[in-house]
């Protein structure tokens, strides 16, 4: 029987529900969540206007509610979610729901796009961005070409390297690349069996990668992610995972671990992906089924790992995991930058009247670069260090616009020990002492990056200079952008910057604003400075003299 599709809103604003004949079926959209019938236990793909938005697995990503599985749309997808559009769902190839949705009370028509105008999806990790369906053939062509040339230079560097994950899956099915797919993905496996060992291979690839011109993120100690500039604009993402065995037990990045032999990557072999033949491990199925199980010949767009807890644990404690905040950052700098207020915080006039002329500032954490362009108009010469490459884009566009070209923006990952130690080195060797500026930036630190800020500031400002910080504090409300920012308490400040030697010099808590400038009736403010070793030594005599 021929499905008669239709929209059902009461006057009270009930969810669109879909009718087959007389009978409703219990799918629904609302604007906050989906509901889906008990019986679907295989992946839903949901549509926007006929291009493809986001899958999920109704029982993994949903709540049980009698009426069927509720599931909400995902962060990156809620807050785009302005207009009116034909949403469907498809399960089994089969479209089960379609009906036009208004979001928000507008009538116009809802654009999932980007500044360029591309449709965009909702990929594995939970981030909008242009997935492979909505590309078209000369773009595909672009991205296989910038993934040969990676494999080409990975492997002309020493580094035995081959296809992974989604591209390897697509070029073994049907030798193409997977529609829901949005980045390339290669692995390469180490020469080496102790983690310490894997680290500085990855590092010295690291090395080799940036001498051949490629630009990139570290995303872990083994894990480093290319980015590759296109002709339409966009950066294609080349994730790069380090594979290595440690005992019985092999581990690749991407948290998978388990029992596969050498002789199943290496040596290479060679498979066909949109009609040019790439590095391949040296048994794609046995390497498939390790990474996706062994329905892996099954397409799954909602598919999610079920990596071993054990695997996980170890892979993140020599790795530090997988620092997917870089990637949302970067979203929130490319997408929402207008949210941050143009103009200087409250904070950088308040810091500015406590420093002398000309002394020099370190901005930790420069985000759009407001503050930083505000000290560098003021005459200071300014560093600007993020972690976010879209947040240096930002700030250097805008000390450029101020006239102050020569001032430094520079990338500082502090989840990375590395990169903390060779910024508090360089900030250490500056002509004049420095002092560091951190707005904001303690509510997006865990407590390892955290203490690796204070672990910089205890060499930066030895000299002189002080560590001036920002940070909303107390146990309600909570702070935006969502996920990425959470109240700290003051004492756990204090108590990580005694702990690496510095003096807390003042401490305020009171009402200011946060991070996209909204009213926070508790902000903290901290001034504190590192005693010069030479004054410390002098100290410990005097009172040994005592």
């Amino acid at each position: 029987m021929a499905a008669e599709l239709t929209k059902l809103r009461s006057l009270h604003g009930e969810p669109a529900v879909c009718l087959i004949g007389s009978e409703p079926v219990p799918f629904a959209v609302t604007e906050r969540h989906l509901l889906v019938p008990h019986g679907e236990r295989g992946p839903v793909a949901v549509r926007f206007d006929g291009s493809y938005v986001w899958s999920f697995a109704a029982a993994r990503d949903g709540s049980w509610r009698p009426r069927g599985w509720k599931v909400p749309w995902p962060d990156a997808l809620r807050r785009r979610l302005q207009g009116t559009t034909m949403v469907a769902l498809a399960s089994a190839d089969q479209v089960r729901f379609e009906a036009p949705v208004t979001f928000g009370g507008n009538s116009d028509p809802l654009r999932l796009v980007d500044r360029r105008g591309h449709r965009l999806a909702v990929d594995s990790a939970g981030h909008l961005t242009r997935v492979f369906s909505e590309t078209d053939q000369v773009m595909r062509d672009q991205i296989v070409e910038a993934t040969r040339t990676a494999l080409a230079d990975l492997r002309a560097a020493g580094f035995d390297a081959h296809l992974s994950y989604g591209c390897l899956l697509g070029a073994v099915r049907n030798g193409a690349m997977i529609g829901h797919d949005s980045d390339a993905d290669l692995a390469y496996l180490s020469k080496y069996t102790l983690p310490s060992q894997v680290i500085s291979e990855s590092y010295a690839m690291e090395r080799a990668l940036r001498q051949r011109g490629w630009m990139m993120v570290r995303m872990s100690n083994a894990d480093l992610k290319l980015l590759y500039p296109l002709p339409d604009g966009r950066k294609v993402h080349i994730d790069v995972f380090g594979a290595f065995e440690v005992g019985k037990t092999f581990y690749q990045l991407g948290s998978r671990s388990g029992v596969l032999p050498r002789s199943a990557l290496t040596p290479a072999s060679t498979v066909t992906l949109e009609g040019v033949e790439l590095a391949a491990p040296a048994d794609p199925e046995a390497v498939l089924a390790f990474l996706y199980g062994p329905g892996w010949r099954t397409p799954d767009p909602a598919f999610q790992s079920d990596d071993p807890p054990g695997g996980q644990r170890r892979i993140q404690g020599w790795m530090r995991g997988f620092r997917d905040d870089v990637i949302s950052w970067n979203e929130f700098f490319r997408d929402r930058h207008g949210d941050v207020p143009w103009k200087q915080s409250e904070f950088a006039s308040w810091v500015e009247s406590r420093l002398g002329p000309d002394e020099p500032i370190a901005d930790i954490g420069c985000g759009t670069g407001r503050d930083a362009a505000w000290f560098t108009r003021r005459g200071r010469q300014v560093l600007a260090y993020d972690v976010s490459g879209a947040a240096l884009r930002q700030t250097r566009r805008r000390m450029a616009r101020n006239g102050a070209e020569g001032t430094q923006a520079r990338t500082l990952a502090l989840h990375d020990r590395r990169s903390a130690l060779v910024a508090g080195a360089e900030l250490a060797r500056t002509a004049q002492p420095v002092n560091l500026y951190a707005r904001q930036l303690i509510n997006c630190l865990d407590d390892e990056a955290l203490d690796h800020l204070f672990l910089l500031a205890s060499m930066a400002v030895r000299r002189g200079g002080s560590l001036f910080l920002e940070f909303s504090t107390g146990r309600r409300g909570s702070l935006a952008p969502h996920q990425l920012m959470s109240r700290v308490d003051p004492a756990k400040v204090v108590a990580g910057i005694e702990a690496r030697g510095g003096v807390i010099d003042d401490l305020q808590v009171g009402p200011s604003s946060g991070f996209l400038g909204e009213a926070d009736p508790r902000v903290a403010r901290i001034v504190a400075h590192w005693p010069h070793p030479r004054t410390q030594r002098v100290t410990h005599m005097t009172e040994a003299t005592r």
